[in-house]
This record gives C-alpha cells, sequence and structure tokens, in this order.
C-alpha cells in the first residue's frame, strides 16, 4: 500500500518534470536508487519504468542501474528489469560478519548475496557493483578482512567502499553505537587493508570511495580525465544535467542545484497541493563554478594542472587562490600532494586523505557551523 502511493505521487512529478525538458533531449543515464527500489513488485517496475520512458527519450545505449536490496529482491524482479533494459545493478553488502549485521540490523548471508549476484550475471546484467562500509560497530581488521575475500571470490565489476559516517546528531539511532566504534588509527588500518586486499586482487583504486577492474569503464576515463562525479558518484557522463525525481533526490542543472523534500509527508502534501516538491535550491556563482571545477579534477584526476583552469575561467590562478596555495604546501610537507609550476598531483597517502586535498578550495567550509557545532562526518 506504501509503494502504491509513492508511485502515483512520483508519476505526477514525472508528468511535470517531463513537461518541462526539452522534447527529443536524450537521457543518457537512468538511475533508480535512494533506498531500495526492488521493495516495488516486479509489476510496479514495469509500470513505473514504461510511465518514464513514454515521457523522456532514452537514448539507445543508456547506462540504466538500480540499487538492490538482496533481502528484498527476487529472481522475477531481475528478469523484468533486465528485459526493460536495466544494464547495471548496484547492491548494498556492507559487511558478512554477523555481529556486525545483527548490530546494524542488517543480516544478510553470503550464500542470499552471491545467489543473487550469480543470477544476475547469468541473465546479462553488464555491470554489477557491491557496497561496503568500513567503520561499522564492532567491526575489525580481522573481520573486516573475511568479508573482503568473500567480495572478492564473488568478483563484482565494481566496488564501493563507504565510510561509516556517526552522525547521531542527525541519526539518533546512531547513539548506540558509540562505544563499539573503530575510530582513529584503527578505521585507518581497516581502510588501508581493504585498498591493499583489493589492489592485490587486481581492482584499481579509482579514488575516495571506488574500485574497478582495470578494463571497467571508469578506469578509462580516469586515464582519459573525462571522469567526473556527481551525487550517484563517479560518472563517465560528462556535462549532462541530473534530473531528480522522488523524495530527497537532487538535481543539477546547469549552475543550479535543487534538493525534494526528504519527509514522505512534506513531498505528498506538496505533489497533492499540485506543487513542486523542492525543499531548498542553490544558484551557484562563478567563484562557486569555478571551485567546483577545482574540486572536481582532484577527486576524479588526482590532478591540477593551472593553465586548464585559467583557460576556462578567465582568471590567475596563483592570485586567485593565494591562500589555498599556502595550505597545499602545507599538505605537500606532509607528502599528500606534489607542486609543480603548472599542476598540482595528489601523491601517496594523499589518495586516500583526497577529501582534505580538496577541502582546501571549498571555501563554505571556513564558515559552515559555528565553533564546537557539528556539521559533517569525519572525512575517513
Amino acid at each position: 500500500d506504501v509503494a502504491v502511493s509513492y508511485v502515483d505521487r512520483l508519476k505526477h512529478e514525472v508528468d511535470w518534470m517531463s513537461a518541462e525538458a526539452a522534447a527529443g533531449r536524450p537521457v543518457e543515464q537512468v538511475h533508480w536508487g535512494g533506498g531500495t527500489p526492488t521493495y516495488l513488485s516486479a509489476e510496479q517496475i514495469e509500470e513505473l519504468f514504461d510511465y518514464v520512458r513514454a515521457r523522456f527519450s532514452i537514448a539507445r545505449g543508456a547506462e540504466i542501474g538500480i540499487e538492490v536490496d538482496p533481502r528484498a529482491t527476487n529472481r522475477q524482479q531481475c528478469d523484468v528489469m533486465r528485459r526493460l533494459g536495466f544494464n547495471r545493478l548496484s547492491m548494498g553488502v556492507q559487511d558478512f560478519d554477523p555481529v556486525v549485521q545483527q548490530t546494524v540490523r542488517r543480516v544478510q548471508s553470503y550464500e542470499m548475496v552471491k545467489s543473487l549476484f550469480d543470477y544476475c550475471r547469468e541473465i546479462g546484467f553488464e555491470s554489477i557493483n557491491l557496497d561496503l562500509i568500513y567503520g561499522l560497530p564492532h567491526q575489525t581488521m580481522e573481520s573486516f578482512s573475511a568479508t573482503l575475500d568473500r567480495i572478492i571470490d564473488i568478483a563484482p565489476d565494481r566496488i564501493a567502499l563507504f565510510s561509516y559516517a556517526h552522525v547521531p546528531w542527525l541519526k539518533k539511532q546512531q547513539g548506540s553505537f558509540a562505544r563499539h566504534l573503530p575510530e582513529g588509527v584503527e578505521k585507518f588500518r581497516i581502510f588501508a587493508l581493504a585498498i591493499n586486499k583489493l589492489t592485490g586482487a587486481g581492482y584499481r583504486y579509482i579514488g575516495m570511495d571506488h574500485f574497478a577492474k582495470p578494463d571497467d569503464e571508469l578506469c578509462r576515463a580516469q586515464d582519459e580525465r573525462t571522469l567526473r562525479r556527481n551525487f550517484q558518484g563517479y560518472t563517465t557522463k560528462a556535462n549532462c544535467d541530473l534530473i531528480g525525481m522522488g523524495v530527497s533526490s537532487i538535481s543539477g542543472l546547469g549552475d543550479a542545484y535543487a534538493q525534494n523534500r526528504r519527509d514522505l509527508a512534506g513531498y505528498y502534501s506538496a505533489i497533492d497541493s499540485g506543487k513542486w516538491p523542492t525543499m531548498r535550491g542553490v544558484r551557484l556563482s562563478h567563484d562557486d563554478c569555478l571551485r567546483r571545477s577545482v574540486i572536481s579534477r582532484i577527486l576524479c584526476h588526482c590532478l591540477l594542472v593551472k593553465s586548464e583552469i585559467e583557460a576556462e575561467f578567465g582568471i590567475q590562478f596563483d592570485e586567485y587562490f593565494a591562500p589555498e596555495l599556502d595550505g597545499l604546501r602545507e599538505l605537500e610537507r606532509d607528502g599528500l600532494v606534489q607542486l609543480d609550476a603548472d599542476c598540482t598531483r595528489v601523491v601517496g597517502l594523499g589518495r586516500i586523505f583526497i577529501r582534505n586535498v580538496a577541502m582546501v578550495f571549498d571555501s563554505y567550509l571556513r564558515s559552515a557551523a559555528p565553533s564546537g557545532n557539528k556539521a559533517f562526518s569525519k572525512t575517513l
């Protein structure tokens, strides 16, 4: 019943959004996520996909992906998704250790995940990603090493290894986790262990939280410096507008961002009143766009070429970013970056602490929260 009510409202937003989009403008990428879309039945999945496809021009060869929860996904749903044209899957695993699973209330066996993975591979999904989280309560190097061995055995095309974000001021249910969390050096060791094991098994560390097999298009895009990052993570779809629909979704349109209501009641109320469910929007300034480009190049390519930024934005890099260059010199002394006349390279441990390198150029962090108030999770 919840799904029926939600899909009905979502269709209204699809109608409104498609009416605003340029007729015939090709959709290069479709992503169903933001939770567990496979809580919809196979029939609901097909109905909703057909509804979207009838209102947008999905390009031939488009990347069509979906997030699935192995606990709530069956073979019938997989068959329908594949027939509709879905070609990418992302499965949430987090950790296979039973104590960790019980603590975070996400119990799913290795056998369950492996069975669904193998079936999806058998019916022709081109790329399958598995999500892991490091830094979870009760997680140790030994327990996570065993999880990594099983992930390597499954052999996904991509692996996303996210840092557990401990934000009990936003998610009260996390309050009981605090005394069981691996923190500081121990959490770093778990992440370093994962990098060593996954790269030793043939995966390439793309950066931040992604690994991919060497022949994956993410690796090719990084080599060609066409890799980009959006709210879905790393992507090869550069220079595309991102249209988000549904609760909490975020759109990136030109030089603006907009986010939908994050609560179901608020989303329903807006749709039922015939209003866009937008809760907030941000229009980027020239400085925002400049810094976004700089930060994106660092996160995606581990390389920042000053002359490219100067040509694109009409600035003198060393003059415009004089304070930031002082910050980079401090990171250079720590061995995280290498500064040359025309470029900055992220090297060594800088690949692991790449968020901290990028943060040098984020002017909003300096004024994001008053002293003593928490706003963000830790970078590692």
